[in-house]
């Protein structure tokens, strides 16, 4: 079980809600792990997302918006490694770029292979936070998300569901209860490669010695 990200912080209730199912699955028998060397560099991770997902998002930019883009790459520092800067280098990466970047996609892959040997399942956040606000803002690199009372990148997020996404894994989502404010917490439930029925049966599993969705009371009738 897994709750914190090299370069995003997690809410201290989605925290909480990891440290409880932690404890529960435990005293239920279940054997825990809350670290393993097995485990891929999620930070690595995380920025190789980020280029491939721009690298074909990019591709349906307007002349205009690419031609910014290009203009915006330009003027980063080598030494910046956030993910916003590997999101923009994504929207201008070459056909070349975005080949290395699949072969490192394929090592990926067969970390998560060796790993998932020792291991049935890896639980860790969906997101770093609870259910938050929804933005419409029209210029997306603007919005911004709240962690703890910090903003970061909106997009920044999306580091947690790259963790399934970027490598092909199945993930399922576990409702977990409510945060402090009342709002939804959950987590994500990844397994082995074609293994979707894995994840799915330890939700079910979760789900009937823990309890499992509330439905908010306007809707439980």
């Amino acid at each position: 079980m897994i709750e914190s990200h090299p370069l995003l912080p997690t809410d201290r209730d989605v925290r909480g809600a990891i440290d409880k199912l932690a404890t529960d699955l435990a005293k239920a028998g279940v054997t825990v792990a809350r670290e393993s060397p097995l485990l891929p560099d999620f930070a690595e991770t995380s920025r190789l997302y980020m280029r491939m997902l721009l690298g074909f998002l990019g591709a349906f930019f307007l002349p205009d918006e690419l031609a910014d883009s290009q203009a915006r790459a330009s003027q980063l520092s080598p030494e910046d490694r956030s993910l916003e800067a590997e999101r923009l280098r994504g929207t201008i990466a070459s056909h070349r770029a975005w080949v290395l970047d699949a072969g490192s996609r394929a090592g990926l892959r067969a970390q998560w292979r060796a790993l998932f040997k020792s291991f049935d399942a890896v639980i860790c956040p969906i997101m770093p936070t609870p259910a938050f606000p929804h933005d419409h803002s029209p210029e997306q690199s603007l919005r911004r998300i709240s962690i703890d009372g910090k903003d970061y990148p909106y997009s920044d997020q999306l580091a947690w569901p790259g963790i399934a996404t970027l490598p092909g894994l199945p993930a399922t989502a576990v409702p977990l209860g409510l945060s402090k404010d009342g709002l939804p917490v959950g987590v994500q439930i990844v397994g082995p490669f074609l293994e979707d029925r894995t994840p799915l049966r330890l939700a079910e599993l979760i789900e009937r010695e823990f309890g499992g969705f509330t439905p908010p009371p306007l809707f439980d009738d």
